[in-house]
């Protein structure tokens, strides 16, 4: 069991080096930003537009096979049952559907039954194309306001999910606080740490491997001691996996004070004393090109409008 391969999700792919990984990492967070932030309103042709530019991305990026066949499989398989689900899953309205026309033929006078047997055929044209209940047979209803809403859950899990995803699989955490930390600029008028913040920031995303590390030691140590469970019960099971976790805390805590004795030894005092610039961020040509995109990315949403 290898938690750092069987869970890749948040982890950054070092090796190849795509495109992806080259775009400077302030114009990767604004993409990043658009699609967390364009599906809010947004029509479903949006939504669903969204998940296969993202698909669209990754297999033109060339992001090895092995790394997103498993991390988008699964979303799409979980995305896909979210979606079943929800279209069978009552839509809450709690109204009875009634036809558009009459059941019964109504009686007319003669002067107005040219009349009103046109409006009546326009009726039944129109009743045919639209229907409010999609599909019903048996217990299972799809209706067009159940068929919308799963949608709306299914994209936006994807959408969430696999956005971020894509973005730390190729943005090393120093690029990310770099960027951040530019970013951030403006509000050290504020008299704002920023310095202190990225810092953090920084550190809690180096922290994340070690936290997977412990916590795939501690289930393998578990594993070799071949207990039987059922003989242990609920409560000497409870008792078991209390104690892992407590063994866990201890190692978490231990490997964070090795860390701050690190940096004491290395003299570090402050941020903004002890600062290492772990990337120079300058714009090129392709960062120039993907913000030209993000402005017609934006003008395509403007277009389709909001949802009704």
């Amino acid at each position: 069991m290898d938690l750092l391969r069987s869970l890749p999700l948040g982890l950054y792919l070092e090796q190849p080096q795509t495109w992806l990984h080259k775009i400077d990492p302030r114009v990767k967070f604004a993409w990043l930003m658009s699609f967390l932030t364009s599906y809010t309103f947004a029509p479903n042709q949006w939504r669903i537009l969204l998940v296969a530019l993202l698909i669209i991305i990754t297999l033109i990026a060339k992001i090895p096979r092995r790394v997103w066949q498993q991390q988008m499989g699964w979303l799409l398989i979980l995305s896909f049952f979210v979606l079943v689900i929800g279209a069978i899953s009552p839509d809450g309205l709690g109204i009875k559907y009634q036809p558009r026309l009459p059941a019964n033929e109504q009686i007319l006078t003669p002067q107005s039954t040219a009349t009103t047997a046109n409006v009546d055929q326009k009726l039944a044209v129109d009743n045919k194309e639209y229907s409010y209940v999609l599909f019903h047979k048996g217990p299972v209803k799809v209706t067009r306001r159940s068929l919308d809403l799963a949608v709306r859950l299914s994209t936006i899990l994807f959408t969430v999910i696999y956005t971020t995803n894509l973005f730390l699989l190729t943005t090393a955490p120093e690029e990310i606080t770099a960027g951040i930390e530019s970013l951030m600029q403006p509000l050290r008028r504020l008299k704002l740490p920023v310095t202190e913040i990225t810092l953090t920031l920084t550190l809690s995303l180096r922290f994340i491997p070690l936290v997977l590390e412990e916590v795939q030691n501690l289930v393998r140590s578990v594993m070799t001691r071949a207990i039987n469970w059922k003989k242990l019960g609920l409560k000497g099971a409870v008792k078991v996996w209390m104690t892992v976790a407590e063994r866990l805390l201890e190692n978490l805590l231990l490997r964070a004070e090795q860390m701050a004795s690190a940096m004491m030894v290395r003299g570090f005092t402050s941020p903004n004393e002890h600062r290492v610039l772990w990337h120079d961020l300058k714009l090129k040509a392709r960062d120039w090109l993907a913000l030209a995109t993000l402005i017609l990315f934006w003008g395509v949403r403007v277009v389709l409008g909001n949802a009704v």
